[in-house]
């Protein structure tokens, strides 16, 4: 786990998300701005849209190190009506027809200080110049700090003084959660699974003087490469590019073993019994390379139907070595659940008789469901 020396309690993606929500929620605390710490990737900028898209409200995502002082303040011009001078909003700050939305302010840390003057206005006051955000609208900044290895200006206590702050933090539950639901590539999963220490290591990285290494946003990034039509070469280009040399080089070393271990396609055309037997994984990367393939697969209520009944002979896998088969199994079962529901294919596992005796058996051994 990170240090924190700024004293704030970590969050996860998925709690942080769900505070924003719970803020947005009450028109009091909405009031109120809150700043969102957190290593580069981690997922800051995600959970802001995701939140005003949970509420269907507009969204004015400002990065604050590609623009001027100007850019909020607006333009002076000369009121010759009035005889003195008036400053012009600009148009991208919400007007009396947008009620509600979130202004998010981000690299708020990493702005030149005197932008960072005119974002504070918009902070402390809720206004800039003339201009006043509507009461319906919530303003949330993001940024890192200097322990975080990124540039960054110190935040004053009179500005920190005002805001809730959340320190932001990648969990690997949360995270592997998030990519079955999202869809990435089943080799990244079952990479992460078995090497959690490698879903962000930031700082590990900036600590040997490294600029690229591993994020949470980062693995987005090489899902989609293994996800393309790229060949293998081009494909180890752009991996290195996106996680650094060393942990591409891993993470090759296990794709090249999860490929070798178990084809998940022969492993669901297998007759149940010793056939599927055979082809059960040997290996701890094996094993969740299975997992999250075969959930990758089930999309249909056939191929889960076949999935479940791979999942009830796990416990018969030979290995060499110790295996958490029974963990695993129940993992997996519950994710198939998961995706079932999510694809209305509930009743594929309601009628499965794998599913059936695995619950029994469950049930006989005391664990429930």
């Amino acid at each position: 786990m990170l240090a924190n020396p700024m004293n704030i309690p970590p969050l996860s993606i998925a709690a942080a998300k769900a505070a924003l929500a719970a803020q947005f929620a009450d028109p009091v605390l909405r009031q109120r701005a809150t700043m969102l710490w957190g290593t580069r990737g981690v997922g800051k900028s995600s959970i802001v849209r995701q939140v005003a898209d949970h509420f269907r409200v507009p969204l004015v995502d400002l990065r604050l190190t590609t623009i001027e002082p100007v850019d909020i303040r607006g333009a002076i011009y000369a009121d010759e009506v009035q005889g003195k001078t008036v400053w012009f909003p600009p148009e991208f700050l919400p007007g009396p027809d947008q009620p509600a939305g979130i202004l998010f302010l981000d690299e708020l840390t990493a702005a030149d200080q005197r932008l960072q003057i005119s974002a504070y206005s918009l902070i402390l006051d809720r206004k800039v110049g003339h201009y006043r955000l509507p009461d319906g609208w919530q303003v949330v900044a993001a940024g890192n700090a200097s322990f975080h290895g990124a540039v960054s200006h110190d935040m004053g206590t009179a500005l920190a003084d005002r805001m809730f702050h959340f320190h932001v933090q990648a969990v690997i539950d949360a995270f592997l959660d998030y990519g079955v639901a999202q869809g990435l590539a089943p080799e990244v999963l079952a990479y992460l699974k078995v090497r959690p220490d490698k879903l962000d290591d930031t700082q590990a990285q900036l600590a040997q003087d490294h600029l690229v290494g591993a994020s949470p946003r980062g693995w987005e990034d090489v899902s989609r490469v293994l996800q393309s039509g790229l060949g293998e070469t081009a494909r180890q280009h752009f991996v290195q590019g996106r996680i650094g040399a060393a942990n591409a080089a891993e993470f090759f070393g296990v794709l090249r073993e999860l490929q070798a271990g178990v084809d998940v396609v022969k492993l669901l055309a297998a007759k149940p019994g010793a056939d599927t037997v055979a082809l059960l994984p040997r290996t701890l990367d094996g094993l969740y390379g299975m997992l999250y393939g075969l959930l990758a697969a089930c999309t249909s209520a056939p191929v889960l139907t076949r999935a479940l009944e791979v999942m009830e002979q796990l416990p018969e896998a030979r290995s060499t070595v110790p295996l958490p088969l029974r963990e695993a199994q129940t993992l997996a079962m519950e994710l198939m659940m998961q995706k079932a529901l999510e694809r209305g294919l509930e009743g594929a596992i309601l009628d499965s008789p794998a599913y059936a005796r695995y619950t029994a058996q469950r049930q006989k051994d005391g664990l429930g469901r």
